[in-house]
């Protein structure tokens, strides 16, 4: 590997592992050059050179990597931070494996695989048989359809009007597809009517398809989301969003993307068409909700962190480039505030039956985006807690998804450290129920002392490069500063249930309920969790995990327009507190942070 000067010419970058060529723009570095070609290299900080989880291995080539100024010619390295790198020749480089396991849980939903909603949809369906036209009865293709419907339309979809005429003479017989008072497409008497709900979360999207005739949930599908090459968390998206148009439309397209991506797998894997969706449901945060819209995220990242929309939309799916039936609409869940979104609404539908009643319980959906709801005497009270992507094994050295290789649980057996990896495959990285747990056994074996600081004289710590680490298995490390990574996550949630708590007059033994919703929240270990000071230390029996509430939540407004109501009247309830401009904020979060137990401030 040769240190040269930055390239000022397009090279080719060939991945041995992809059997696969890019070509690199000049004066990109080789992770813009990946993510602008759909290749995926792990980079939780979106490429601002912060993280180090975008290592490759040049093997051949000449490069410039703008590190080696400052580091010392006996450090260098053939495996280099890929953001950090430009070519300056053809290249031939391996990426780490963590960035190339294929991933195994879905993480779309926890629930049961057989579902069915109660149907009160938006859509409503009729195949109907047509008089053919004739000179003694020669009316308007438009008309005959709405004179055989006997039924009166308001507004008729352009897209669908260009479509009639085709469709209508193939056999004179049609299925109309209605929303209201109007007509917003067709399809051959007896095809399926499909609706389309999407959870677009900061890490993956989900989605899952529903027959609009019975209320069954017919298939499901979960993806990573692929604006995670801007960073692992919202802020980091928004910082690039608002460089300027092209940019913002980098990243909503890279969500409709993936949303027409699971559109099509999921109508394949049932032998449908795209063309069949006749109605769409999407919740995400306000962040994600707001980069899908193409709204402006420039005030939404700056205090007072306002929205510009804050109530349920529905707009044309062909309006988002997203693919459906030509005038189907898409339904945006509503927000709440600040970064607390419609996945938050859709999460506290969907679990409604657990906390109406009086029961004083915590609604928490663990993530890069951590909400939480306190309902207390019926007044819910939600905020946001910028936990960072830690939690999910984001911004860690060693960090990647849920996909094989990955150490998802850690524990401790005669006083040391036990892995086991997805898969039981050789571990690679460690995925974010590994993170939580390995913490707890850091903790239990004294590796950490109460302020986070690693043992100097532990069987599990070495010394690499001067730095102590821990060595979980060969190759996979978890550092100083991924211990304060997560330390700095767990004291933001753990501020936000305390600040909600006082706002109410509650102590954390009032809390008879917790639920924890979202993907993530289903696998991790919540005696891990408490043991680090994530969750309140209550006992075991008053803790639920529910898995991907939000999804649930959102299935349930594709298939009936009450849910959809009670949605926005849901959103209407919630108080939204926004905790870092707080006076008691600093204070609270800078307790949290250290692991030893005391009175709270």
């Amino acid at each position: 590997m040769t240190i040269s000067k930055p390239a000022t010419q397009a090279f080719k970058l060939h991945f041995p592992q992809l059997d696969r060529d890019i070509a690199s723009h000049a004066g990109e570095t080789i992770y813009q050059s990946a993510r602008r070609s759909g290749v995926r290299i792990i980079g939780a900080c979106g490429g601002r050179g912060t993280c180090g989880t975008c290592q490759v291995h040049v093997v051949d080539g000449k490069i410039h990597d703008a590190g080696e100024k400052t580091r010392p010619a006996a450090k260098k390295t053939r495996w280099v931070r890929a953001c950090q790198v430009t070519p300056k020749s053809d290249c031939t480089m391996e990426i780490a494996a963590r960035s190339l396991a294929p991933v195994v849980r879905a993480e779309f939903d926890a629930g049961e695989a057989i579902e069915t909603l109660p149907l009160d949809a938006a859509v409503v369906s009729r195949d109907i048989i047509v008089p053919q036209a004739t000179l003694a009865d020669n009316l308007s293709d438009l008309d005959r359809v709405i004179r055989t419907l006997a039924s009166p339309l308001l507004a008729v979809d352009l897209a669908a009007a260009r479509q009639l005429p085709t469709a209508l003479r193939k056999d004179w017989s049609l299925r109309a597809h209605l929303r209201g008072g109007e007509l917003i497409g067709f399809s051959p008497p007896g095809c399926r009517t499909l609706g389309l709900a999407v959870d677009l979360g900061t890490t993956n999207v989900a989605g899952f398809l529903v027959d609009l005739a019975s209320g069954a949930r017919v298939a499901s599908l979960g993806i990573e989301n692929p604006q995670v090459a801007w960073g692992a968390d919202v802020i980091s998206r928004m910082n690039h969003a608002i460089q300027g148009p092209a940019e913002a439309a980098e990243l909503r397209q890279a969500a409709t993307t993936a949303i027409n991506a699971i559109a099509h797998d999921l109508c394949l894997s049932i032998g449908a068409s795209t063309a069949d969706i006749v109605d769409v449901a999407i919740c995400g945060n306000t962040a994600m909700h707001h980069l899908l819209l193409g709204l402006p995220v420039r005030q939404l990242g700056r205090a007072p962190f306002v929205a510009a929309v804050r109530d349920a939309m529905d707009a044309k799916a062909r309006d988002l480039d997203l693919t459906a039936c030509p005038g189907a609409y898409v339904h945006l869940a509503p927000n709440i505030g600040g970064y607390v979104g419609s996945d938050h609404v859709t999460a506290l539908v969907a679990t409604q039956e657990l906390w109406q009643g009086g029961t004083t319980t915590l609604v928490m959906d663990i993530g890069t985006n951590t909400e939480i709801s306190l309902i207390h005497r019926d007044v819910i009270m939600s905020a946001s807690c910028p936990s960072g992507p830690a939690l999910e094994g984001g911004h860690i050295s060693c960090g990647m998804r849920a996909a094989e290789g990955a150490i998802e649980r850690v524990t401790v057996a005669d006083g040391r450290l036990k892995i086991r990896a997805i898969g039981n495959r050789p571990p690679v990285g460690l995925c974010g129920s590994g993170v939580i747990d390995v913490m707890a056994a850091f903790r239990q074996t004294g590796v950490l002392d109460d302020g986070g600081r690693m043992a100097a004289a532990h069987p599990d710590i070495a010394e690499v490069d001067g730095k102590r680490v821990a060595v979980l298995a060969p190759g996979v490390t978890f550092t100083q500063h991924d211990v304060r990574a997560v330390q700095l996550a767990k004291a933001a949630i753990r501020t936000g249930i305390e600040l909600l708590l006082r706002d109410r007059g509650l102590a954390e033994d009032d809390i008879e309920l917790v639920v924890i919703a979202g993907a993530f929240g289903a696998y991790i270990d919540v005696g891990s969790a408490i043991a680090i000071g994530l969750l309140p230390t209550l006992p075991l029996d008053r803790f639920t995990q529910v898995g991907n509430a939000a999804g649930l939540g959102v299935r349930q407004l594709l298939a009936s327009r009450k849910t959809r109501a009670q949605a926005r009247e849901l959103a209407l309830r919630c108080r939204y507190v926004e905790l870092s401009t707080r006076g008691d904020f600093q204070k609270t979060f800078l307790h949290n942070i250290s692991f030893k137990k005391r009175r709270a401030p």
